[in-house]
């Protein structure tokens, strides 16, 4: 299964959207799988769909869910045209937004384990506003405007709850889902552990006891799923974080250094420097220039 692993970039694009025309982009999609879930919406042909060895005939207007490490490919189901439109997202970066719902990610994870429906007919995915949701998703990616990531989510949020409204009218009995995944992480969603907690002093061996891992055996699993090592992933969240700050506040740099878990406002402007090349202040002062 490794061989047909495709890397996600979950710290620099927990979101991703896209348009894919058979005619203009490699294809067919062949097998692969990734820690993301993915939704695939038809905009024109049909595509002959596999997901977990199971086929699908996914037409115009219908709707397809690929759960996180789901093997999946895409062909043409006639040898013509088809133009999709994709979002793939971490489910991780999804936590629960109530006090009774689950997360995103311990709701993908009872739904397959009920062997829930994911592939959706015209009328449903119209029901659930697939195309407007799908639309503004690749039109907020294309732009960086205030709220962006929040304007992102509360779309997938929207179409996640609407399937999940579809799932509880098919008997899916949601009183049974676990609430909070708070004991339940691996590798493939501890991010959501990690993000909630960047205000703290985290120690990596507190998170690799957390997955239920030593501390050699997840420092390579975490390397191998992002790149870098949990403590540098730790640090860029938190340079990703102040940058929220620096953009749309005009809270000082010692307050922005205490909200986003940094020793110091030294400390915060020393790795900000590092990473961006550029001081927090020059940032904030470069980013608010009108552009020309």
């Amino acid at each position: 299964m490794s061989s047909l692993f495709e890397k996600q970039d979950s710290l620099n694009s927990p979101v991703e959207t896209f348009v894919f025309d058979t005619k203009k982009d490699p294809f067919p999609v062949k097998p692969h799988w990734h820690y993301f879930a993915e939704f695939i919406y038809v905009l024109s042909g049909t595509a002959s769909i596999s997901c977990d060895g199971r086929p699908y005939t996914v037409s115009e207007g219908e709707l397809i869910l690929f759960y996180p490490s789901s093997v999946h490919s895409i062909y043409s189901a006639d040898d013509g045209q088809v133009v999709f439109a994709g979002i793939k997202f971490d489910p991780a970066r999804f936590p629960n937004t109530s006090s009774y719902a689950p997360s995103v990610s311990s709701i993908f994870r009872y739904a397959q384990s009920n062997d829930m429906q994911i592939h959706f007919g015209t009328q449903t995915a119209q029901a659930l506003h697939s195309r407007e949701i799908f639309s503004d998703c690749v039109s907020e990616t294309e732009q960086y405007l205030y709220g962006r990531d929040i304007m992102l989510r509360a779309q997938i949020y929207r179409l996640i709850f609407g399937i999940v409204r579809q799932w509880t009218a098919s008997g899916l009995n949601m009183n049974k889902c676990p609430v909070s995944p708070a004991e339940i992480y691996g590798i493939e969603n501890i991010a959501e552990y990690i993000d909630s907690r960047l205000e703290e002093n985290i120690r990596v061996a507190d998170i690799a006891a957390k997955c239920h891992m030593s501390y050699s055996g997840f420092a390579a699993k975490f390397r191998e799923q992002y790149g870098m090592s949990c403590k540098e992933y730790i640090e860029r969240m938190r340079i990703f974080k102040s940058e929220e700050y620096l953009l749309f506040t005009d809270h000082d740099l010692a307050f922005i250094s205490r909200r986003t878990g940094f020793s110091d406002e030294s400390h915060f402007i020393r790795s900000f420097k590092k990473l961006r090349g550029q001081t927090p202040k020059q940032f904030r002062i470069k980013s608010r220039q009108p552009k020309v």
